[in-house]
C-alpha cells in the first residue's frame, strides 16, 4: 500500500498541467499515484500527459461530464464507490488527493501534508494554505458551508463590507488568521486530502454538481460521519485560480450559481422558512444573471467569486 492517490481532473489545460506534473514528481518523502483524468480536452492534454509522463495513469473521459464526474471515474478505479459493503482489499492507498491542474507544489508538500493527517487520526480532510500568483489568499482554501445566514449574508455583500465581522464574513472565515491552523466546514477541492475510511464510507462525489460545489457537498456529508475537516497553512500551495474555466467564463458563472441552488436545495431548503428560502433562491437568481450579463460583455466590475479553478 501506498502513501497517497493523487486524482487531477484536466480540461484543456496542456501548458498548465504539465507544470503540475513536474512539480508533482519532484516530490520527497512519500509514495504515491497520480491519475489524470482527461475531460475531452479539445488541446493536446492528453497526449502531453501519455508522451511525456508515462508513469501517469491517464484516463480519457470521452465526454466533458463535469468536475465530479471525472474525480469519480478515478475513484471507481481505486475502489470507491457507493456501495454500502466495502471491500478492504480495495484499497491501494492511505489518502486521496483531489488536486487541480493549476497548482504548483513544493517538494515537501504532500509529505507534510500526510505527517499532518498521520498525528491526527481524527481528521478526514485537510487543505493547505492556497496563495494566487500575486501572492494573496485564495479565499476559497478554508470555508464553512453556505447554510441560509452565511450565503444571505454574502449574498448581499455584507461578508465584502465587513470582512473582519464573525458573523457577516463567515463564508471564507477572513476575521481567522491565515496562519492559524484551524477547524473548518470545508477546503477546497484544489487541493483536498481526503483520508480513505471516511472516503469510502461517504462515496463517490456527487455529479448534479457540473463544476463548483461538489468538494462543499463532500465536505458535509465526511462532517457528518463524525471526522474533522482542518485548514493547515503550514504547508503552502500555489494556486493559478480560474485557469479551467477561463475560457468559457459565462457558462462557468452559470455554473457556479446553478450549483448553490443544487446545494441549497439538497442540504437546507426542507428545513428553512418559505419566505426565507423564497430571498434566498430569489437572491441566487437576481445575483447570477447580473454576474452573468457583466461577464457576457467581457466587464469584471462584478466577479463571480467563485470556488477554485
Amino acid at each position: 500500500m501506498f502513501d497517497v492517490s493523487i486524482i487531477i481532473v484536466s480540461y484543456n489545460v496542456a501548458d498548465i498541467l504539465r507544470e503540475c506534473l513536474k512539480s508533482l514528481y519532484q516530490t520527497i518523502g512519500t509514495t504515491f499515484k497520480v491519475y489524470v483524468v482527461d475531460n475531452a480536452s479539445p488541446d493536446s492534454s492528453a497526449d502531453i500527459v501519455e508522451s511525456e509522463f508515462p508513469e501517469v495513469h491517464l484516463i480519457r473521459s470521452p465526454i466533458n461530464g463535469g468536475y465530479a464526474y471525472a474525480n469519480n471515474l478515478a475513484l471507481k478505479e481505486i475502489g470507491i464507490s457507493d456501495r454500502e459493503t466495502k471491500d478492504p482489499s480495495s484499497q491501494g492507498s492511505r489518502y486521496v488527493l483531489l488536486l487541480n491542474p493549476d497548482t504548483l507544489l513544493t517538494q515537501d508538500a504532500i509529505r507534510d501534508m500526510v505527517a499532518f493527517m498521520d498525528a491526527n487520526p481524527d481528521i478526514g480532510i485537510s487543505g493547505p494554505k492556497l496563495l494566487r500568483a500575486d501572492g494573496s489568499l485564495d479565499l476559497a482554501c478554508r470555508r464553512s458551508f453556505p447554510t441560509p445566514k452565511v450565503a444571505l449574508y454574502r449574498m448581499l455583500g455584507l461578508s465584502s463590507l465587513f470582512p473582519k465581522s464573525p458573523r457577516f464574513a463567515r463564508y471564507n472565515l477572513t476575521y481567522l488568521d491565515p496562519e492559524e491552523t484551524t477547524e473548518v466546514d470545508s477546503v477546497v477541492g484544489a487541493f483536498m486530502m481526503l483520508r480513505w475510511e471516511p472516503l469510502s464510507t461517504a462515496g463517490l462525489l456527487d455529479e448534479s454538481f457540473f463544476l463548483y460545489g461538489e468538494d462543499l457537498d463532500l465536505s458535509l456529508r465526511i462532517k457528518s460521519l463524525g471526522w474533522k475537516v482542518v485548514y493547515y497553512p503550514k504547508v503552502t500551495v500555489l494556486h493559478y485560480k480560474g485557469e479551467s474555466s477561463k475560457t468559457h467564463k459565462p457558462k462557468a458563472v452559470l455554473e457556479f450559481y446553478r450549483s448553490m441552488l443544487i446545494f441549497y436545495r439538497k442540504h437546507y431548503s426542507r428545513t428553512t422558512p418559505r419566505p426565507l428560502g423564497w430571498l434566498i433562491v430569489s437572491a441566487i437568481y437576481a445575483r447570477g444573471f447580473t454576474v452573468y450579463l457583466w461577464n457576457l460583455a467581457g466587464y469584471r466590475l462584478l466577479p463571480a467569486r467563485i470556488y477554485r479553478r
